[in-house]
């Protein structure tokens, strides 16, 4: 029988071959493990200071180029717009940074605002559509006339729109007779907030599109209700812009939910950059392009076709007629 000094000794040449071992093991594995070690941490510290000026020198390279761009605005943009006038219609959750550089640039190519209109986030709610359609049929112009088809953000495009905007020249600056009691109708329903006198027609539109991209199940009928109003917008008027950020073209934002329909994109025209100063210029040429009934989608994002129009020509009366009738 295996008594209990057996069992001690066992347990005490355990323990003993276990410190024999790590001894051995520590002193034959030491310097090789340690200079291993050292020499990864060397080249890690290595990349990521290499990491670190790449990160540096293209900030400084940003910079200057923004730098550049700033200071040689006015001449980019100069009498791009002379004579036209824009009205900005901000959706729930854009900015008032990228609004307000994208208004001064297009003062300083010549064109008027007329005013804004911001939508609240009560507009572009799915659950709402039912007041949304209610409301629009309750405030549209006489002779407006919904086809059966028409959603609740078609109808509401289609009011808006009238309300804001012309195609022809001869009434812009005007007031639709109607216009000012849409614009009190869907401000008193808490959809939108009016800033200065967007009832006073104008010749196109820029949508200041969300800072952040939709999520979640309904995101898709939010980016859509935006992109039906742009749509909307340039059929009464003649052109329209959309304008956003790099998330604006990301899965979920307003940008893609254009970009996505070939028919949508010979329509309005887009830019992702616009929160860049050379993206705030490209507005202008985008506005610019609309005016003479072409359209384009620009900036760095999926889908775009270049970063800036190619060729636009200067609107003439001849072209400023010949969207008269068709939009941007």
């Amino acid at each position: 029988m295996i008594d209990f000094r057996y069992h001690l000794v066992s347990i005490v040449a355990i323990f003993l071959a276990l410190s024999v071992g790590i001894v051995l093991g520590t002193t034959l594995l030491e310097d090789p493990v340690i200079k291993a070690s050292e020499s990864l941490a060397n080249q890690l510290r290595e990349g990521n200071n290499e990491l670190r000026d790449q990160v540096d020198a293209l900030q400084r390279r940003e910079a200057a180029n923004d730098a550049f761009v700033i200071g040689d605005t006015s001449r980019l943009v100069r009498d791009a717009l002379v004579g036209k006038s824009i009205v900005i219609v901000e959706a729930p959750g854009s900015t008032a940074s990228v609004r307000e550089a994208a208004q001064q640039v297009i003062e300083e190519a010549g064109g008027s605002v007329t005013g804004r209109i911001t939508l609240t986030e009560r507009f572009t709610d799915p659950a709402q559509a039912g007041f949304v359609d209610k409301l629009a049929v309750g405030a549209k112009a006489a002779e407006t006339v919904f086809s059966v088809e028409d959603t609740a953000y078609d109808k509401a495009a289609e009011v808006l729109a009238g309300a804001i905007l012309t195609s022809d020249s001869s009434q812009v600056g005007k007031e639709h007779p109607a216009g000012a009691g849409i614009l009190d109708a869907f401000q008193r329903g808490g959809l939108l907030t009016v800033t200065d006198e967007p009832a006073k027609r104008a010749d196109a539109a820029l949508v200041i599109a969300p800072a952040e991209a939709y999520t979640g199940e309904t995101a898709g009928e939010q980016a859509g209700a935006l992109v039906t109003l742009a749509l909307g917008l340039d059929d009464a008027g003649q052109g329209t812009v959309l304008a956003g950020t790099q998330t604006s073209a990301a899965p979920g934002g307003v940008i893609t939910a254009l970009r996505e329909d070939a028919a949508f994109t010979e329509r309005v025209s887009s830019v992702d950059t616009a929160d860049m100063p050379s993206g705030r210029v490209v507005v202008v040429y985008a506005l610019r392009e609309q005016l003479t009934g072409l359209a384009g989608q620009y900036g760095i994002g999926p889908g775009v076709s270049g970063i800036e129009p190619s060729a636009t020509p200067t609107p003439t009366a001849t072209t400023t007629a010949a969207t008269a009738t068709s939009g941007g």
